[in-house]
């Protein structure tokens, strides 16, 4: 009897010690999504309906590493606290489960509706492994899927594809939204090198209606995940954004994220600019899109990893995590519009009591000033001058990772050559920088830094760069230096709770 109530008190102990580890490991972040274990990569699916937020991702079930994806999926009323759901998608016999988008039909132009109430429909590449003589690679057609439980189930449709390769290797990553002007859906498609557009009266049969970008923007590698919608400037003009996905080519190495502005006839895609622009320039936001059926906001999220290293970064249960979930805006600097991100405002919603600080000069141990309470917070810093300044993340172990202005190369950066493990890639211990697109003197930076990531906004998001890292403790000190006459005319520490029980 005794061996039998040490054996059950032994299984207690073991479910409670598990229960409080998941989600709790070491590097796991604390207010940004991650799965319960396992691979992720791209968000897909991202729509909004019945007031709650819907995140499907890349997700391979059976290990840490990519494999054959599946579409994950997790629910939230306000984007920052999150319940996992069952997989949506699994493989099939058309192939695996890559990207792709979903929409409310609220017209029920496919059919698929019930009682009444609109589906959801998900479009997404099914991509199916070919062995061939020059190598492997996987055929990609695009895929429908229903559901008329608010997105709890999901139903293939029996005529998948609705949409055919037509012999080329990159076919892929479908964002479908409703194009009112023409009453018609309107797809927007990753082909290899360029972007391709399709419409459709219903979901299932597809038209092209035009290309764009093989000799604009970014060409390192293959175009991906792309999105088109339009938004509104204060200044009440309206302009279209074309986000595009690239693998390698990004401004750090590797993958990232560029867009373009311009105008979007319901056909046509024509740019307004011809240069290269990044809606995140760091090293870590990849396959970032925008949630659909959110009316004329505009919230964007993206992979918190890179290509270059995602499948070897040190972590054990789970591997990858999504950035914050930013409000997307346009900012005008001369002429020209920028597409420019922030924090969502849902972020209050696990923010703690804040510590301000007045007219910080020079170089100052915030530690002594700021009394830490949470391994997770957000600081902001405004100053009416900019000029040369860091923030250094320091433990008593000797690692740092450093985020700052350098006033001699006009240009925000992030240093984590000192910032931890780094070992499992020749790529990842480096100092990154962009250069600064804002043109006035003052300025303002918003730091959200979790377990292990960063995450800068800076001048309004005019510049956002999102960087990951790895050190063996946590990052506990924050000090600010200036060789320059730098004055921070206010700094305030928030914490941030987790989201996670």
């Amino acid at each position: 009897m005794k061996k039998l109530c040490l054996s059950i008190a032994l299984i207690v102990l073991t479910t409670f010690v598990f229960a409080q580890r998941e989600y709790h490991e070491q590097y796991r972040p604390q207010v940004h999504f991650s799965p319960p274990a396992h691979w992720m990569n791209d968000p897909n699916g991202m729509v909004y309906y019945n007031g709650v937020y819907h995140l499907f991702y890349q997700h391979y079930p059976n290990a840490a590493v990519w494999g054959p994806m599946h579409w994950g999926h997790a629910t939230s009323t306000d984007m920052i606290h999150w319940s996992n759901k069952l997989i949506a998608l699994y493989p099939d016999s058309l192939g695996d489960i890559f990207s792709g988008s979903a929409v409310v039909d609220e017209l029920n132009t496919s059919g698929f509706g019930k009682n009444g109430k609109p589906p959801l429909v998900a479009i997404f590449t099914n991509a199916k492994r070919v062995d061939a003589k020059e190598g492997t690679y996987y055929d990609q057609n695009q895929s429908l899927a229903y559901s008329n439980d608010g997105g709890k189930t999901w139903e293939k449709y029996e005529h998948n594809p609705v949409l055919k390769n037509p012999n080329i290797k990159d076919f892929r990553d479908p964002k479908v939204s409703w194009y009112a002007a023409g009453n018609k859906w309107v797809m927007t498609l990753a082909v290899k090198d360029h972007i391709e557009f399709y419409s459709s009266p219903n979901l299932k049969d597809w038209t092209k209606e035009s290309e764009f970008g093989q000799d604009l923007g970014a060409h390192g590698g293959v175009w991906e995940c792309p999105d088109l919608f339009q938004m509104t400037a204060d200044d009440g003009k309206k302009i279209w954004v074309l986000i595009v996905n690239i693998n390698p080519g990004g401004p750090q190495g590797g993958s990232a994220t560029q867009y373009f502005t311009g105008n979007f006839d319901g056909k046509t895609f024509t740019p307004n600019y011809t240069d290269t622009r990044w809606l995140d320039a760091g090293s870590d936001e990849y396959a970032g899109v925008t949630w659909g059926n959110t009316g004329p906001r505009r919230i964007f999220l993206g992979w918190m990893s890179n290509w270059a290293y995602a499948t070897s970064v040190p972590t054990q249960a789970w591997r990858s995590a999504m950035t914050i979930p930013r409000d997307l805006k346009f900012v005008k600097e001369g002429s020209a519009y920028y597409v420019a991100s922030e924090p969502v405002k849902e972020l209050s919603t696990i923010k703690g009591l804040p510590k301000t600080l007045d007219l910080v000069k020079g170089n100052t141990d915030l530690s002594k000033l700021i009394k830490r309470t949470d391994g997770q917070y957000e600081l902001n810093i405004s100053t009416k001058k900019l000029r040369s300044f860091a923030i250094t993340l320091s433990s008593d172990n000797g690692e740092k990772l450093e985020v700052g202005f350098d006033l001699s190369e006009n240009a925000w950066y992030i240093d984590r050559t000192k910032a931890g493990e780094s070992g499992f890639s020749k790529d990842f211990a480096k100092r990154i920088s962009i250069p600064r697109i804002a043109q006035n003197s003052a300025s303002d930076i918003t730091l959200i830094i979790d377990a292990a990531s960063i995450e800068l906004f800076a001048d309004k998001g005019l510049t956002t760069m999102t960087s990951i890292f790895f050190p063996q403790k946590p990052l506990d000190q924050i000090s600010i230096s200036s060789n320059d006459e730098f004055v921070a005319d206010k700094i305030t520490y928030t914490p941030l709770k987790s989201i996670w029980p």
